[in-house]
């Protein structure tokens, strides 16, 4: 077993949800689970802002950094600089089935590409202190998830890969928009649990429809860890028993008035440094499904975060609407 085994639950990589904002909200919620950034292209890194793309707040610990990508050199080049930058895992993205992906030929479509897949794994574990995993698809378009998984999974396991994240869906490349490919194509958990019995030694995670902490302990009776992308973003009240029930901590009950005074405080923290507070309460719209006061919590993050002027008070003001009577109970 490698030293990844730990990390028994995560919160998938999702572009333009899953920023340092999102983060240092879902840390607050738990302490144990891992976070990851959104997928960003090596080029970007090597050319671009990369305290904008790269930074993040020491809170969000343990927190994996996703890169997009499909050339070796590149990839070393940005897993050298993002080395600095001190995060607990690298990604390789080999699961995202978007136009911009597929354009710059990564992502998804790498799935028919296992060799070349290995050689960006083994080339940047040449030059990572860090574990480095992947995240893929069971297969794409005409492949069967039989043969292509396990083709997939003998070429980056030679190659030393630490982890191998699955989304139990092929993805349909043709004829299918990305947010379709999130649904339609059907979940097949069972070739995920067959692919762990193949590698007992290799950790293996699974991803894809897992809606609440109770699918995902279902799950971990299988593989070894489980991944939850939109159901932890828009439930993601559901994160506060992380800890407990996927680790079995015996931790204390959440503190919400300290998770609002610690977003609270980061948002000022972000509006001093030129962004808007709208930046941080877009993420903190999920929290509270089904509790009394959650409609006008969500209305008071929407309608007045955008308000001239409009300051961390905010925050405190949607927390005061909501029933915290009903959390206490449900715990």
């Amino acid at each position: 077993m490698t030293r990844y085994n730990s990390h028994r639950f995560s919160v998938a990589p999702m572009m333009d949800w899953t920023d340092r904002h999102c983060r240092f909200l879902h840390r607050q919620l738990s302490r144990e689970a891992l976070l990851y950034t959104e997928m960003v292209v090596a080029d970007g890194i090597i050319h671009g802002d990369r305290q904008r793309l790269l930074g993040y707040d020491a809170v969000e610990h343990p927190v994996a950094l996703q890169l997009g990508g499909s050339e070796p050199d590149k990839l070393v080049e940005a897993v050298r600089i993002a080395s600095d930058f001190g995060y607990d895992e690298i990604n390789l993205n080999v699961g995202c089935p978007s136009d911009r992906v597929q354009s710059g030929a990564f992502g998804a479509c790498l799935m028919r590409e296992p060799d070349l897949v290995a050689r960006c794994v083994s080339a940047m574990k040449a030059v990572s202190d860090v574990p480095v995993t992947v995240k893929c698809r069971i297969g794409v378009d005409e492949q069967d998830p039989e043969i292509a998984l396990s083709d997939f999974a003998r070429a980056v396991v030679e190659a030393g890969v630490d982890a191998l994240w699955v989304h139990a869906r092929k993805a349909w490349l043709e004829g299918l928009s990305p947010k379709e490919n999130r649904d339609i194509p059907p979940l097949d958990y069972d070739r995920v649990y067959r692919l762990k019995q193949d590698y007992p030694n290799l950790f293996i995670g699974i991803n894809g429809g897992v809606a609440d902490l109770n699918q995902a302990l279902e799950h971990l009776n299988h593989v070894d860890g489980v991944m939850l992308g939109r159901a932890a973003y828009h439930n993601s009240s559901l994160l506060a028993d992380v800890d407990r029930q996927i680790y079995g901590m015996d931790v204390a009950d959440t503190d919400w008035s300290a998770i609002c005074t610690a977003m609270m405080a980061h948002a000022e923290q972000h509006m001093v440094s030129g962004g808007r507070l709208i930046h941080v309460t877009r993420h903190m719209i999920g929290l509270f499904q089904g509790v009394r006061g959650a409609r006008r919590f969500r209305q008071i993050l929407s309608a007045d975060a955008v308000r001239p002027g409009a300051g961390p008070e905010v925050i405190a003001s949607a927390f005061a609407a909501i029933d915290f009577s009903d959390l206490t109970a449900a715990a």
